[in-house]
């Protein structure tokens, strides 16, 4: 069973925008240990509605295209996972945490579907097995090679990104310490 029915939340979100309280109020009068949750409850539920307070009975598949912008969307901005998801109209952030951490760990193709059991073996002449497999492997090795070519430039497109906001970031680090550093000395002259 979910920690908190769908009720309580509607009843909350709901209370909030009535202006009933601020999240820390409302967190207060219903028991809830922390304010965020009731922020995120309020997020939810502005976004998507009823069916974002519902705790999903289903799983939603996404394709693999799908999953691949999400990550992309994720590194090359500065929006959290909560509020990706929102965007995306995803209902559970932790999924996309999910994701970004695949594909970092394993690329692309980490995030691809996979066929689930075992594979099935048919009962052919080995001589038709092997010509079969021949031809295939002439016709796959072209079209893979491509995927793994197009997987590959996607990879350092998203790299790509990822490095230049680091070294944004970097730089604007360095400027905030060089203000800082004149500020103190510009105050230690003035005390002198």
């Amino acid at each position: 069973m979910a920690k908190y029915s769908f009720e309580l939340k509607k009843e909350i979100a709901l209370a909030y925008l009535s202006g009933k309280g601020s999240f820390g109020s409302l967190a207060k009068d219903y028991s809830i240990p922390d304010k965020r949750q009731v922020h995120k409850w309020v997020k939810v539920y502005q976004k998507l509605g009823d069916a974002g307070l519902c705790r999903s009975r289903s799983k939603n598949k996404y394709s693999f295209e799908y999953k691949i912008s999400v990550v992309e969307s994720y590194l090359s901005s500065e929006l959290s996972y909560q509020e990706l998801s929102l965007k995306e109209g995803i209902n559970n952030p932790s999924l996309i945490t999910r994701w970004v951490n695949e594909f970092q760990i394993a690329g692309p193709d980490a995030l691809r579907p996979r066929k689930k059991g075992r594979k099935k073996t048919l009962d052919k002449t080995k001589k038709d097995t092997v010509t079969q497999s021949l031809e295939d492997s002439i016709v796959n090795t072209s079209a893979e090679h491509i995927k793994e070519l197009e997987d590959e430039l996607l990879k350092l497109r998203i790299e790509n990104a990822f490095l230049k906001e680091l070294r944004r970031l970097r730089l604007e680090d360095e400027e905030k310490t060089r203000e800082r550093l004149e500020s103190s000395a510009a105050s230690e002259e003035s005390s002198n």
